[in-house]
């Protein structure tokens, strides 16, 4: 019980997004019922027609007025159905756009440890299916299923009091139909809530095809990829189709246990009418709210299963939800503290959360002058990119601390802390707009002219002006219509823009041919004039004339100094590397 309890719980917490639109909820709940009500009133007056014909009507009424009276009705019913399904609209489509809203911000605002271990198309499948599942659910599945219980309890009411007799031995069946709906409700809530999760295993294949397509078909693996997709489609099939067998089985029972009693009762109702106990236009009415009942239990059956869906979706959703995201997001916010540039890094130890056995930095010292240029060298996995991470607040230090102008990064806060910095990666991911908009991303309230004057210093005005749409260029994709050099100098643009007072280079130039290579070397000498600067680097000609190199090895310091002052250590690593790269 526990357990239900926890899980009903956690649905709850969706329908806080209902309070701000509390109104237009009630407004349709009170229509919905009025609606309702309605229909059972207008379903009693057919049976006043036999009464009529047979000169024993219940009401002082004519055929003729019977009939516009029921007109009459069915106007005022249609306009309160129209009024019913818009109000619930709104609710719905507003509220599900702010829970929209709330689950992306939560999700980009949570640490980049938990980000690392999602897959992307399960968080999409999270904001789409998950969501379009309690939509739905808002928006009909509710009303409709509050709409049958009053529908429900209003025919048996009336059948209680007009025919108690037969009423008897309708509702004996009910305990059979509640059992059996909590019986089979557990079964299709558990097989819908893993055909979700499958079904959301479809969308990480798609997502990690279509972004490594390139990669896909150069192996010419697009047969493994297809093999993928489809034994997870065959899962959410197998899954479906048992949700399918026990609803089969539910509404089976419904229709012969429900509908056996109706006819039962039916018959029974006819041998009153033979024997005179009963008037013609009472077994019509029986016979019509004897169907609008089990029609209604028939409907409960269906709506039941498709809140249990929904309930399964949302609890996916309050788990993200109520992760603790690491900074609250704003709308827009500057950096209200600006650093001068000093680093120190004192006594560092890291291990990553995934494999918290192997140490990654191991007391790692390193100080760093405001403006001055410093470069990590290494073999891979020696650790230099960690210490990057670790400086921008991504992870956190197992030991030891990371200062940035004497004062602890754990002080700061976060906007103003990766405010102050700008990173200029090996693979640069650019958003599928326009070069303006990926250059602008670096400062969004920029003008024209501030983007145009960044891409002049980056180098990148010359190649953006030989295209035909020039800034208005679209990039594609992660920026797949551009050359690896051609990326390089947006983003090194974009960190222009963005005015840091700390630089990252994470190997820069590592992947572009000579020409490009010093197009991006003139920008980035450019780019980390009166800046702190941090140089990944595994060629070891673009960081002849830094400050200081820091040699990593195994994730400890194992040598430091200038270019020509490692040199001299002929045995030292850097020497080494130095020998495989160019001759000195």
């Amino acid at each position: 019980m526990s357990v239900v309890k926890e899980k009903f719980q956690k649905n709850g917490y969706i329908f806080r997004y209902l309070i701000p639109y509390r109104i237009p909820f009630l407004l349709g709940m009170l229509v919905l019922s009025a609606g309702s009500i309605l229909f059972l009133i207008i379903m009693k007056l057919p049976g006043e027609v036999f009464n009529i014909l047979d000169k024993k009507p219940t009401y002082p009424i004519t055929l003729n007025q019977l009939f516009l009276t029921i007109l009459l009705l069915l106007g005022i019913q249609s306009i309160l159905s129209y009024f019913r399904i818009r109000l619930f609209a709104i609710v719905s489509e507003k509220s599900m756009a702010t829970l929209r809203m709330d689950l992306f911000k939560n999700m980009i605002s949570l640490p980049v440890p938990w980000i690392e271990e999602q897959r992307v198309g399960e968080l999409t499948s999270r904001i789409t299916n998950d969501v379009t599942q309690i939509q739905g659910a808002l928006a009909t599945t509710v009303a409709e299923f509050l709409r049958q219980i009053i529908i429900l309890v209003g025919g048996i009411l009336f059948i209680v009091f007009a025919m108690p007799r037969l009423a008897l031995i309708m509702l004996g069946t009910f305990p059979l139909v509640v059992f059996a709906a909590m019986y089979f409700g557990k079964h299709i809530r558990k097989f819908t809530k893993e055909r979700q999760d499958e079904l959301a295993q479809t969308n990480v294949v798609v997502e990690e095809t279509m972004q490594n397509i390139r990669t896909v078909k150069a192996f010419t693996n697009e047969w493994f990829e297809l093999k993928r997709y489809t034994d997870y489609l065959n899962k959410v099939v197998s899954l479906a189709l048992r949700v399918a067998t026990m609803r089969g089985l539910f509404a089976s029972f419904i229709v012969f246990v429900m509908f056996g009693a109706l006819f039962f009762i039916m018959w029974q109702a006819a041998l009153m009418v033979e024997n005179g106990t009963l008037v013609k236009g009472d077994l019509v009415n029986f016979i019509i709210f004897t169907g609008i009942i089990g029609g209604a239990i028939a409907s409960l059956g269906t709506f039941y299963t498709e809140l249990l869906t929904a309930l399964g979706a949302g609890e996916r959703i309050v788990d993200i939800l109520q992760m603790h995201a690491e900074r609250n997001i704003e709308i827009s916010r500057s950096v209200t503290n600006r650093f001068q540039g000093k680093i120190e890094c004192k006594k560092v130890f890291f291990s990553y959360p995934a494999r918290p056995e192997k140490i990654v930095l191991n007391g790692i010292d390193i100080s760093v002058c405001p403006g001055e240029r410093i470069a990590l060298v290494g073999m891979s996995g020696a650790g230099k990119s960690t210490l990057t991470q670790l400086l921008m607040q991504f992870y956190k230090t197992n030991a030891g601390q990371i200062y940035i102008d004497d004062l602890s990064i754990d002080n700061y806060d976060l906007s103003d802390l990766r405010g102050n910095m700008a990173i200029v990666p090996q693979d640069v991911m650019l958003f599928g707009g326009t070069i303006k908009e990926n250059i602008a991303y670096g400062n969004p309230s920029a003008t024209d002219s501030d983007i145009i004057e960044a891409a002049k210093k980056a180098n990148a005005w010359e190649f953006i002006n030989s295209f035909p749409s020039k800034m208005e260029t679209v990039v594609g994709e992660r920026g797949v219509k551009l050359s690896g050099g051609q990326k390089q100098r947006v983003a090194i643009a974009r960190a222009i823009l963005k005015n840091p007072a700390i630089l990252i280079l994470d190997e820069a130039t590592s992947s572009l041919d000579a020409e490009s290579e010093r197009l991006v070397q003139e920008a980035l000498q450019l780019l980390m004039v009166g800046r702190t600067s941090i140089i990944i680097a595994h060629r070891l000609a673009t960081i002849k004339d830094v400050n200081q190199i820091y040699v990593l090895d195994k994730g400890k310091i194992a040598e430091k100094g200038t270019h020509s002052e490692l040199l001299q250590n002929e045995k030292g690593l850097y020497a080494g590397l130095a020998k495989l790269q160019f001759e000195y």
